[in-house]
């Protein structure tokens, strides 16, 4: 995701006019960020993007504010997700990719990760997810397993997967069977492909010499 392509599928928004001042605004006034941000929902609108699947109008826009800080991204991020609502949270988790603040953003996953609210576990685990070190992704793509959240939305998921998460999913998989569960598919199927990437095939011996 870059700012351009988050402009282009915003040339529709209701008021494109407000954003480019409010955009304008914040590069020379940093501070007014937090009036702008909350107001990008009312002035942008909620809806979906049908160029940008997964991103609704208010969340592109207050990722273009954020990016459109001169400095201090990490602590406007900070802010404003420790003060914004679930919405506001999103928007910010979803820039942080965006933004030149190396792993200043993690906190800001963990919590969202620790939350119950799906579409704020979901938004943590873009692309910048790459920051959660191993221990903590795993647990967070558990999370997603537990909470239904689609494993679609991890990024780099077949990368990053492990003989870790695949013991993780394994176990998890034994219990619900023990109690009559089932796994939801899209966890089944990545447990169907970790064990078939550590399966080294029929073992035939060393050849004679």
């Amino acid at each position: 995701m870059t700012p351009d392509r988050l402009r282009d599928a915003l040339r529709g928004v209701p008021d494109p006019d407000w954003l480019a001042a409010a955009l304008r605004r914040v590069a020379a006034e940093p501070a007014a960020i937090a009036r702008l941000f909350p107001a990008a929902g009312r002035r942008c609108g909620r809806a979906e993007l049908p160029d940008l699947p997964g991103w609704t109008a208010d969340e592109a826009a207050r990722a273009l504010l954020l990016a459109a800080l001169p400095a201090d991204h990490a602590a406007h991020a900070e802010a404003l997700y420790r003060t914004g609502d679930a919405a506001e949270k999103r928007a910010v988790l979803k820039a942080l990719p965006l933004l030149p603040v190396g792993g200043a953003g993690v906190p800001l996953l963990h919590d969202a990760i620790r939350t119950n609210d799906t579409r704020l576990v979901a938004a943590a685990l873009g692309r910048y997810a790459r920051h959660l070190d191993p221990a903590a992704w795993r647990q967070a793509v558990l999370k997603c397993v537990f909470t239904g959240v689609p494993l679609a939305v991890v990024a780099d998921l077949d990368a990053r997967a492990d003989g870790e998460l695949a013991a993780m999913l394994a176990a998890l998989a034994a219990e619900r069977a023990a109690a009559g569960r089932t796994m939801p598919a899209d966890a089944t199927d990545l447990l169907d492909r970790l064990r078939a990437g550590a399966d080294p095939g029929p073992h035939t011996g060393p050849k004679e010499a």
